[in-house]
């Protein structure tokens, strides 16, 4: 498998789903502040223009939720998911589409206010809301939804590499972390992993 990614997005949990898999891939690096992700080259493997973007035998992957699952169903031998049990895995996947639809989404409104508006007035107000609507993201998920020690309880899953990744934003979204001491505990336990760790290396 070919593996594109981008240092400090949300690539980060697919390899580290990957790396906890022991999946054999080739890591891809791309350059946002070169454009790699909009050169001809890319868009010929995901015209979305985005990161990550998985290479598979079948065809090309794309949208971190999809590429977790797949890693989990493919490498069932990692345990990554209770693939076992229609209801916990459908309640993991709602997880991470939350993560996905309405985290990710409020962490954008700092960084990509253009994707839904143009006016600098609105832009601003966009990103002067960020604090507060990331900060109510996770005060939601301290509270409701991360079971601990583990996303989903005591098994370690792939919801917790993207958690853990976008949780890595909090600072720079003006969210203070020492809000949340649950989440606190899942990001030393999640730094602890060797596999999380072999993925960090491989950012830079």
């Amino acid at each position: 498998m070919k593996f594109f990614y981008a240092p400090a997005t949300c690539a980060l949990a697919s390899r580290i789903a990957l790396e906890e898999a022991g999946a054999p891939y080739e890591a891809v690096k791309l350059s946002f502040r070169d454009g790699d992700q909009r050169k001809p080259e890319y868009l010929a493997v995901n015209p979305k223009g985005r990161v990550p973007a998985l290479v598979t035998e079948r065809g090309v992957l794309t949208e971190t939720p999809a590429i977790l699952l797949y890693v989990a169903q493919t490498f069932p031998g990692a345990n990554l998911a209770p693939l076992d049990d229609p209801f916990a895995l459908a309640q993991a996947q709602a997880f991470n589409s939350y993560l996905c639809s309405t985290v990710h989404v409020a962490h954008a409104h700092r960084m990509r206010g253009k994707r839904w508006v143009d006016d600098e007035a609105a832009i601003a107000a966009m990103q002067k809301k960020v604090p507060q609507s990331v900060g109510e993201c996770f005060a939601l998920i301290e509270r409701d939804m991360l079971a601990g020690p583990w996303v989903i309880g005591e098994r370690y899953s792939i919801c917790d590499p993207y958690l853990f990744t976008l949780s890595q934003w909090l600072e720079g979204d003006g969210v203070d972390r020492t809000r949340f001491p649950k989440l606190a505990e899942h990001t030393r336990r999640i730094k602890e992993r060797p596999a999380v760790q072999r993925a960090l290396a491989g950012e830079v």
